[in-house]
């Protein structure tokens, strides 16, 4: 079959993959994102894939899977929560994976946290983090979701092979661009796209150096605007 796929970089953490007449998002945080330049309102998708809990990657997830028709894909916890709110959901868990219409998704680990914010204030229990390898188009995409660095990542790139690794560079709240060097060589991807920094002061990066420091480990990188296409 012809192998493509189009990723779209929508800033922070959030990813759209689209292929001929399916298009699922990662993680959409466009309200409120400064560095967003597309509306909520603007995406259509059939499915909405999200890594964890944390506002700053879900927040417009229930708004666009009930105006698309569209189903969440999630870690049981956290699809539950979207159940209860009237939202179609997709229940899986870590190591699982499944066939659905547009390709195949399958739940890696990710060293981090997830808790969702309850109306009092306090986090309510979300399930544990997730990325996601997911196939479409004959193209496999890794989105690491927010993480550390972890040892079964080598394991990742060993039993998959993956085209594009989407990896946070941000550090603080993940790892940063040292780590995430690391991750990129025992990934083995043929490209690799930072994401979740420059989105806000704490987390700002330089990418270009980062694509850089992989281009001597012959690595090929590419940072993205939000708002900018690439096709695979």
């Amino acid at each position: 079959e012809m192998r493509s796929m189009r990723i779209t970089y929508h800033g922070h953490s959030c990813v759209q993959l689209s292929s001929d007449i399916h298009s699922v998002i990662i993680d959409p945080f466009l309200s409120g994102n400064p560095a967003a330049v597309t509306k909520a309102d603007q995406i259509r998708a059939q499915h909405v894939l999200v890594t964890h809990g944390h506002s700053d990657h879900i927040i417009d997830a229930a708004a666009i899977a009930i105006r698309n028709q569209a189903s969440i894909i999630a870690v049981e916890e956290l699809a539950n929560h979207f159940a209860a709110q009237g939202v179609r959901v997709e229940a899986m868990h870590v190591g699982g994976e499944w066939e659905f219409d547009f390709g195949r998704v399958q739940l890696t680990q990710a060293t981090h946290t997830s808790s969702i914010q309850l109306e009092d204030g306090r986090n309510g229990y979300a399930g544990v983090p997730v990325g996601f390898i997911v196939t479409m188009g004959g193209v496999t995409v890794y989105h690491a979701g927010d993480t550390g660095l972890f040892g079964d990542m080598r394991m990742i790139g060993e039993s998959h092979d993956i085209d594009v690794a989407l990896l946070p560079i941000g550090g603080r709240f993940t790892m940063g661009p040292k780590d995430a060097l690391i991750a990129a060589e025992w990934i083995g991807a043929r490209c690799v796209v930072p994401i979740h920094y420059d989105t806000f002061p704490p987390i700002k990066q330089d990418a270009s150096a980062f694509v850089h420091a992989l281009s001597l480990r012959g690595i090929t990188g590419i940072a993205m605007r939000p708002g900018e296409s690439m096709n695979v």
